[in-house]
């Protein structure tokens, strides 16, 4: 791996000479130049030019979609392999027969396991931004399931995808029978779902600094850009950030395999970093993708989980509810709709939803279903903004090239 570095990093050393012997004899016009060409595409969004970041959104999509078509007709094949496929398992789907309870199991696991790898994907890539489905959804999943299965001294509910709400078995069962392991099996399917979701969001990036490596080519990429900027001052690095990405770099070159998989087992913000790191050194996608699913999907995806279950196991959220009403002044008033909350979700537990029970609101679910929506429309809009950019940024590069063909 290092001798390959070595020699691409020659012919990049090569490529800049060439570079500024020829047509760039000016280098520091040239990155004035690209800084304000990313200040351009940063000013396209919404709420500053809305006609303009539209237009190019929509433009975008369609020549992606193009991009796309032409691709798929180049591997025509594995596309007439993939729909004769699809063919037989619609057609299994709608032949009657004894297989049919089979394929609604199947059916029910595979739309349960593709929600969370795409809630997954959607936290860790997050086309310019991040939408932090773990505290938007897995978060708060794990902990309506150990609050449930507290309360039922069972986790014998519904096997997922859950009715609207769970519901407590009607068999009874003895108080404290419920064990942590049970509530970590009950949870553990989507969970590891979602961490290989995170996994399979990681791949961008390191895609990018692979080909960018082999190529010669420096990509328009502020990460990669920083990434380079690293490299070249690794010397004289004083800051904390700094030095803390040059320890994720270093790891994760020297070790290999177990660097990535440290990195990727706990909670670490610069892990797309790592995966930068791991394409510039072409390091092989197998290495790279398998230490970052077992790290993501099994050993960081348990600590979370068991995170999530300690802090809302029974006595410990009784504990916190009892702490916000010792606060001066406003604990009481703070204290109640907490109350309100978890005695309403103890009610829905043991009565069925057409048993004539009211169904009052509680303002912290009304607050966080409110907060969702909020998340997932700043999503939207960031994606929109995100794909204006990128068409931005598809214009700038085709002047560039028309300039060097003059």
């Amino acid at each position: 791996m290092a001798e390959n570095g070595t020699d691409c990093d020659q012919r990049r050393i090569g490529m800049t000479k060439e570079q500024h012997n020829g047509n760039f004899t000016d280098s520091s016009l040239l990155s004035e130049r690209k800084r304000k060409d990313r200040e351009e595409r940063l000013n396209i969004v919404l709420w500053k030019q809305p006609l303009v970041t539209l237009q190019y959104f929509f433009l975008e999509t369609l020549t992606k979609l193009k991009e796309w078509t032409i691709k798929l007709w180049h591997r025509r094949s594995i596309l007439v392999s993939f729909l004769l496929t699809l063919a037989v398992l619609a057609a299994t789907y709608y032949i009657e027969g004894t297989h049919q309870q089979y394929v609604r199991y199947m059916e029910k696991k595979f739309i349960w396991c593709a929600y969370w790898v795409g809630l997954g994907i959607l936290s860790s890539v997050g086309l310019g931004t991040g939408l932090h489905t773990f505290l938007l959804y897995l978060g708060p999943h794990i902990a309506s399931v150990t609050l449930a299965a507290y309360e039922c001294n069972s986790v014998n509910f519904p096997e997922p995808p859950y009715p609207d709400q769970i519901m407590c078995p009607d068999e009874e069962t003895t108080e404290g029978s419920i064990s942590l392991w049970a509530i970590i099996s009950k949870v553990r399917l989507e969970a590891c779902m979602w961490g290989a979701g995170t996994a399979i969001g990681e791949l961008p990036p390191y895609f990018m600094a692979r080909a960018a490596r082999l190529s010669g080519a420096e990509p328009d990429d502020e990460e990669y850009q920083e990434f380079e900027e690293m490299l070249e001052h690794a010397e004289t690095a004083q800051d904390f950030a700094s030095r803390a990405k040059l320890a994720v770099q270093n790891l994760v070159q020297k070790v290999g395999f177990f660097g990535i998989l440290a990195c990727a087992s706990i909670p670490n913000p610069l892990f797309d970093l790592a995966g930068i790191t791991c394409g510039h050194f072409l390091v092989p996608f197998w290495t790279f993708f398998g230490a970052t699913l077992i790290g993501k999907a099994v050993i960081k995806m348990h600590i979370q989980k068991l995170f999530v279950i300690i802090t809302f196991s029974k006595h410990i959220v009784e504990q916190m509810v009892s702490l916000i009403g010792a606060i001066p002044s406003i604990g009481p008033s703070l204290q109640k709709p907490f109350q309100e909350y978890l005695e309403a979700q103890r009610i829905k537990l043991h009565h069925k939803s057409d048993s004539g029970m009211p169904q009052g609101e509680n303002w912290l679910s009304w607050m966080f279903e409110k907060l969702v929506i909020v998340m997932v429309c700043y999503f939207i809009v960031s994606i929109i903004n995100s794909t204006a950019q990128s068409y931005a940024k598809r214009l700038q590069q085709k002047m560039y090239s028309e300039e060097k063909t003059k």
